[in-house]
């Protein structure tokens, strides 16, 4: 393992799948205390384990399809060979999720859409959020002009989602630059003040993408490309509770739009 100075991604992986010796332990936890930003990924690596194991862990226990067994008795070669191929796929699918979503930035690279769409609604939620008189351009008192406005500079169907029923309230929203391209800003808050921005811009990477997560620092963030736009939901709350307020904008947006904007 490398110095603790010199903490690398591959000793943080290796901290939380437990493969490291005691004392190797102690130089992770040592760097960990004195490098927040670190810390923070570290227990976003654990969420996400943990997610994985509970989508993936009860599938262990099932009995293998009649089907399948059939497939693999003696004489249907080619049949095995494809259950072989199909167990090896499974299996990097299942070290890609893990491995490959929490290194994205590695195996994505810096100019592919999700990295870029995670690294400007980040940016943007945490200039804005901290804003008391100014945080929005155009107030929910003009939701109406607000998304046809948006709409038509971003070029494709801006909408704000209703989230009244998991106790947030549409502020407003703003028009944003992304790399020389227009986005936007569409922030909400509770009766607390808690917040949580939603960022669009054009999808124009052709590409749709389910849900990913992943968190900095103190925010949590979900992200997804779907037809002509890119999504990112953005808030300092808990991975469960923030999923909850996706997943009602994700419903919500995925309802075919009118094309009256």
């Amino acid at each position: 393992m490398s110095d603790a100075h010199e903490i690398s991604e591959r000793d943080l992986h290796a901290y939380v799948d437990g493969e490291l010796a005691p004392a190797e332990v102690a130089r992770v936890e040592a760097w960990l205390t004195d490098n927040p930003c670190d810390a923070a990924r570290v227990t976003a690596y654990r969420d996400q384990l943990q997610a994985m194991h509970e989508a993936f862990d009860p599938v262990l226990s099932e009995a293998v399809p009649a089907r399948l067994r059939q497939a693999a008795r003696p004489g249907r070669g080619d049949a095995m060979r494809v259950l072989v191929r199909l167990a090896a796929a499974l299996a990097l699918l299942a070290v890609g999720f893990g491995a490959g979503w929490l290194g994205r930035d590695a195996l994505l690279g810096r100019g592919q859409p999700y990295v870029d769409l995670a690294n400007e609604s980040l940016s943007a939620h945490r200039v804005y959020v901290v804003e008391v008189r100014h945080p929005v351009e155009v107030a929910a008192n003009e939701e109406q002009h607000l998304v046809a406005w948006l709409s038509k500079r971003i070029g494709a169907p801006v909408r704000a989602p209703d989230l009244r029923q998991v106790g947030f309230s549409l502020v407003g929203g703003r028009l944003l630059p992304a790399a020389g391209e227009p986005a936007a800003q569409l922030m909400y808050e509770t009766a607390r003040g808690e917040r949580v921005t939603i960022y669009l811009r054009a999808n124009g990477s052709d590409e749709e993408t389910a849900f990913r997560y992943d968190r900095s620092g103190d925010l949590s963030a979900f992200y997804w490309l779907e037809k002509d736009l890119a999504y990112a939901i953005v808030a300092e709350l808990p991975r469960e509770d923030l999923l909850r307020v996706a997943r009602v904008i994700y419903e919500q947006l995925d309802e075919n739009p009118s094309d009256d904007w």
